[in-house]
């Protein structure tokens, strides 16, 4: 393999090599300068020094002209290229790519010359089981989340009939077909061959997103299609299509690559860096290419080893497994927003967030006339707390369960939402899409497993709950401590699942009752104790009242936890506490839960303390980063949580949420 930079140079510690290009273009462009730089590079205009390289963007048509300069100057050559999970619209779109290769080898589509990942592939010894275990887990979470090279595509396009052959069309004159001398006679021969190999099934020719979208023409022409062969241009995503094909054929398209991840054994016409290890049927042979690859082994090389992915929640390079959810969480909000969104019952303290949160594509519309918000055609959302008979279709929405570092009443902005189309998961009394999540998540992949456990740790560790403060526990009694956390009238779990036990001083009372030698602990819920609204403090059923504490700090010093509805419930699942609930919580009736409660007998289910924390932190809501802007994964979430940043907090804030008080402007809380 070629001369890479070392950890330590890409870090910012020791210098960086000059990178020299014959003009401004691509390095110009902010997101891949960057990349190159945290790459180890110093990208300048101008003829290369002694030991300076020049960067070459892959085969394009300013090659030869920066391969001369090289030349000229004895110089190294770096080819730089997209990474294969570049971003959700195609380059010409103008977004920036997650990710670039830089090989110093040759371009990893051209078989004439062997590129750094052709190294890796025929070299590395690949056998490292965590790397392994990692690659699988990639594989199975870029299928599930169905993820590509552009990955603006829909989940909810009906795919076709099973049974059809895919034959995958690209861009004129992509580099990668020229480069292995393949050309729109090639593209035939495939369509020939492949009718010839399955003369009863229809054939689907998979247009590429960059002549759907106008870009560039494709390889296949009008004339192309007949009674058994027509074109598809719908956004779906590739592995929706994989899933019913019976073939795929492609010269070298990307979507081959992709396809042997979906269980398919491609036919290649064209020698791209996936063919030759044993994967695909190969037209045209590399014959240098001899070693057997699995697909994990295929996957660990092209997507974990050889590409630099960069995270622009920490401006820092990644790992391939971090870049993936970056792009999931980026795919996930453009599938559910690309249409827009109308909203109603927003309160006005909520609206800008929500803006930031769903409008990328399109902005927001607020009406809150049933009517009017149904005529808009777009889809409709309701706050969840202010929903009623009339917004029966509309979606809810509402905080998530990880949400800022201040009461929810101060109207910090949240971190989290969820949006449900089928119900609001503090009433129990219909099948939510949180309820599907977690009976669905019984069953835990490995990577999910891991990813799981990796969140509990850190929420323990950096004290993390739905409402991070920094009060700390003063000394506690000796003996047997059980939390009872308080909760609001207003609060919407509790009117919608509390049950027969509706109030602080009953659950108290129901405490007590079961615990009569025990010390019971009493903290109000925290929008009362900052003041924001009324509550009362029972006396005499709790021996210690704790207002203006942190809750995990609690967590790790009590022995058990009584709830209503409360979140703190499942923070103190979380934090390995025994639980019991008087109400019919989200995180009640799995299993992991004593309850006393009027608990839906649906909940069959029993997944354990890992498959709930995935189904409600990480399938569950959406994250948008407030230092960015962007859709983000949890663990970002997570990140700004315990470095306290960018969460905008201010008197006029404060000011709002009291006068919201005084006029009974009931918002939903979840505590």
């Amino acid at each position: 393999m070629g001369e890479t930079p070392s950890s330590e140079t890409a870090a910012g510690h020791g210098s960086a090599r000059r990178l020299c290009v014959s003009s401004g273009g691509f390095p110009n462009q902010p997101r891949v300068k960057r990349i190159l730089e945290l790459s180890g590079y110093d990208v300048s205009i101008g003829p290369p020094g002694d030991d300076d390289a020049v960067a070459v963007w892959g085969n394009s048509p300013a090659t030869h002209r920066d391969e001369g300069l090289a030349n000229r100057h004895d110089a190294s050559v770096i080819r730089v290229e997209d990474a294969f999970l570049r971003s959700l619209h195609p380059a010409p779109a103008g977004e920036p790519p997650l990710g670039l290769t830089l090989d110093t080898g040759g371009v990893h589509y051209d078989p004439s010359v062997p590129s750094d990942l052709e190294a890796i592939l025929s070299g590395h010894p690949l056998d490292d089981t965590a790397l392994l275990d990692e690659a699988r887990g990639g594989i199975a979470r870029l299928n599930e989340a169905r993820l590509g090279k552009y990955s603006a595509t829909l989940t909810d396009v009906p795919a076709p009939a099973p049974g059809y052959v895919l034959v995958i069309d690209q861009p004129r004159d992509d580099a990668s077909v020229t480069a292995c001398g393949a050309d729109r006679n090639r593209f035939l021969e495939m369509l020939f061959i492949a009718r010839e190999e399955h003369p009863a099934a229809p054939i689907l020719i998979k247009s590429h997103p960059e002549t759907v979208q106008g870009f560039r023409d494709g390889y296949f022409e009008p004339q192309d299609a007949s009674e058994n062969v027509r074109f598809l241009t719908d956004r779906i995503s590739n592995q929706s299509l994989f899933e019913g094909a019976i073939g795929v054929y492609t010269v070298s398209s990307q979507a081959g690559f992709e396809a042997i991840f979906s269980g398919h054994r491609p036919r290649v016409f064209g020698q791209p860096f996936y063919a030759g290890w044993g994967l695909t049927d190969d037209e045209f042979p590399v014959q240098r290419r001899q070693r057997r690859l699995t697909r994990a082994q295929l996957f660990a090389g092209a997507v974990l080893i050889y590409p630099k992915w960069y995270s622009p929640f920490t401006d820092s390079l990644c790992s391939g497994s971090e870049a993936i959810e970056i792009m999931a969480a980026q795919a996930r909000a453009w599938r559910e927003d690309h249409l827009g969104w109308v909203a109603s019952e927003i309160p006005m303290s909520k609206r800008a967030h929500l803006q930031q949160a769903f409008g990328a594509c399109a902005p927001v519309l607020f009406e809150d006339d049933p009517g009017r918000a149904r005529a808009t055609g777009r889809p409709w959302m309701v706050w969840s707390g202010k929903a009623t008979l009339g917004h029966r279709d509309a979606a809810r929405v509402t905080d998530g369960f990880l949400r800022s570092s201040g009461p929810g009443a101060e109207q910090v902005p949240a971190l989290s939402l969820v949006v449900d189309q089928t119900g609001d998961y503090n009433d129990p009394g219909t099948p939510g899409r949180l309820e599907q999540l977690i009976a669905a998540r019984a069953d835990l992949r490995p990577d999910q497993e891991k990813r799981a456990q990796a969140l509990i740790r850190t929420i323990r560790q950096e004290g993390l709950t739905k409402h991070t403060t920094t009060g700390r526990t003063p000394e506690l009694p000796e003996g047997h401590l059980i939390l009872v956390p308080g909760q609001v009238r207003e609060d919407v779990s509790l009117q919608a699942a509390g049950g027969f036990v509706a109030d602080d001083i009953a659950l108290l009372e129901r405490a007590r009752a079961a615990r009569p030698d025990a010390i019971v602990i009493y903290q109000p819920h925290s929008d009362v104790s900052a003041g924001l609204l009324h509550g009362g403090i029972p006396e005499g059923l709790a021996d210690v009242v704790l207002p203006d504490t942190e809750v995990s700090d609690l967590l790790e010093k009590v022995d058990e936890v009584w709830a209503m509805t409360s979140l703190t419930g499942f923070e103190a699942l979380i934090h390995g506490m025994p639980v019991t609930t008087t109400g019919a919580p989200f995180y009640a009736g799995w299993g992991l839960t004593t309850d006393t409660g009027d608990v839906p007998p649906r909940r069959r289910a029993t997944p354990s303390l890992t498959g709930l924390v995935h189904a409600a932190l990480i399938d569950y809501p959406r994250y948008t980063d407030p230092v960015t802007g962007l859709p983000c994964p949890v663990e970002t979430a997570i990140m700004r949580l315990s470095e306290a940043s960018g969460l905008p907090r201010s008197r006029l804030n404060r000011l709002l949420a009291k006068l919201q008080g005084l006029f009974a402007i009931r918002a939903n809380r979840g505590r």
